[in-house]
């Protein structure tokens, strides 16, 4: 790896650091209302990347002081039963953010089962009234990725008021709310995506971009404007020596930092934001259900 020029944003450090002032303010409100905020995640199946994924939030929730509460099920649980399930949690007044592990078997629908989520306890953000709140400019809940890409935005740049931001990718989960959410820091936004035309032109326009598309290393160093700050959403898996894997990003790394200002590296940069913003968007839901916000 050819040394960088560009800053590397350390979104591990930065992670650590939220999570902290998170344990910070559960043990400040614990002492206030003699409770904690509750966090259930519901799995289905034994996907073995969503097994781990399951296991970290587990595992930081509780290292924040948080009510912790694994749901596991087979993979033949039917959307009825899973719906069930939601539906007792949605009444559990000790669980204050409900989160089902995607994906889902193919024989559960996940639109209506995330819609069965009570807004104000989906932490994942995907819920159809957070959706519009967050293109409205009201007060949901924002999915997690996106608001922890726009935490290393505003700690790397501060105001961003008039940046030219380009978001390529279009997902509800990252592109759509990433776009939104630099919207309302009053960037100029254009949402672009695989189809685009000319996308290395409308890349080389951003003071900020965020890759957000799945294809890994697609991004390349002369898309890339000079100085401009790169987050790097792609968490892909490819081969590598001895028959072994590698995550890589979106963005050709070494390519990238020699033209960048500012990158997050893949990975350790925006992956570790992912679960901080879960533990921070389940204190948010816990503060607002009690009046706390």
């Amino acid at each position: 790896m050819t040394d960088p020029s560009a800053r590397l944003i350390d979104g591990k450090a930065f992670a650590a650091s939220l999570r902290q002032s998170i344990a910070t303010e559960v043990g400040r409100l614990k002492d206030r209302l003699g409770t904690v905020p509750g966090l259930a995640v519901l799995m289905v199946g034994d996907d073995p990347a969503s097994d781990v994924y399951v296991r970290n939030k587990a595992r930081q929730t509780a290292e924040c002081g948080m009510k912790s509460v694994e749901r596991r099920f087979a993979a033949s649980l039917t959307e009825t039963d899973l719906l069930e399930e939601i539906a007792r949690l949605n009444d559990d007044p000790t669980i204050h953010g409900i989160l089902v592990q995607l994906p889902l078997p193919a024989h559960i629908n996940a639109d209506r089962v995330i819609a069965a989520i009570r807004p104000d306890k989906d932490v994942d953000g995907f819920h159809p009234v957070n959706a519009g709140l967050l293109a409205t400019g009201g007060k949901g809940l924002v999915p997690c990725t996106p608001l922890g890409c726009l935490l290393l935005l505003r700690d790397v740049l501060g105001d961003m008021t008039g940046l030219q931001a380009v978001v390529v990718g279009r997902s509800n989960i990252v592109g759509k709310p990433m776009a939104q959410l630099l919207l309302q820091e009053s960037c100029t936004v254009t949402v672009a995506h695989s189809r685009t035309r000319d996308l290395p032109a409308i890349c080389r326009q951003a003071d900020i971009l965020v890759a957000a598309v799945g294809r890994p290393a697609m991004i390349r160093g002369d898309w890339i404007k000079p100085g401009a700050t790169v987050i790097d959403v792609g968490i892909n898996r490819i081969a590598a020596e001895g028959g072994k894997t590698r995550l890589t990003g979106d963005v050709a790394f070494d390519e990238a930092a020699r033209v960048a200002g500012a990158i997050t590296p893949v990975p350790g940069g925006v992956g570790p934001m992912t679960i901080a913003c879960l533990l921070r968007n389940t204190l948010t839901a816990f503060a607002r259900i009690n009046n706390q916000d």
